[in-house]
């Protein structure tokens, strides 16, 4: 069931917000907003003890310190938390490596966060997600 309810906004803040539904390519204002609450529960959801889902992406150097090593490692610690992971070499030093992740948001998160700061890890970031059941 649908249901509407009115939103004041001052100009200040309504003219980027109108750029941005411009600019990513939004039907309509209600559009962008259902996908800002959607973002915000997803991001009360990771607070919580159930489960959540997301994305690990590194880049790193394969020949810096044994680092393809100790990153296999930590990785074997937590397998039960990697449903996949996607490695792609982008030139004779660099790889990118994809991990998607679901488990308990606390120690995904904390897997997410061992990987990223590994010393060599050149570039890394995680995207929390749902598992879809608790939103709408």
């Amino acid at each position: 069931m649908l249901k509407r309810f009115g939103v004041s906004l001052d100009e200040e803040l309504l003219v980027p917000f109108d750029d941005l539904c411009k600019n990513k390519n939004y039907a309509n204002r209600s559009e962008a907003i259902r996908d800002l609450i959607r973002k915000a529960l997803v991001e009360e959801h990771w607070k919580s003890e159930t489960s959540g889902a997301g994305t690990l992406t590194l880049v790193y150097n394969h020949h810096k310190n044994d680092l393809t090593r100790r990153l296999m490692a930590i990785q074997h610690e937590d397998f039960d938390c990697i449903i996949t992971s996607l490695h792609v070499h982008l030139d004779h030093d660099n790889c990118l490596e994809v991990l998607i992740l679901k488990g308990e948001p606390l120690r995904v998160r904390a897997l997410a966060d061992k990987l990223i700061s590994c010393k060599g890890v050149k570039h890394g970031v995680f995207t929390a997600t749902s598992t879809g059941h608790d939103l709408p």
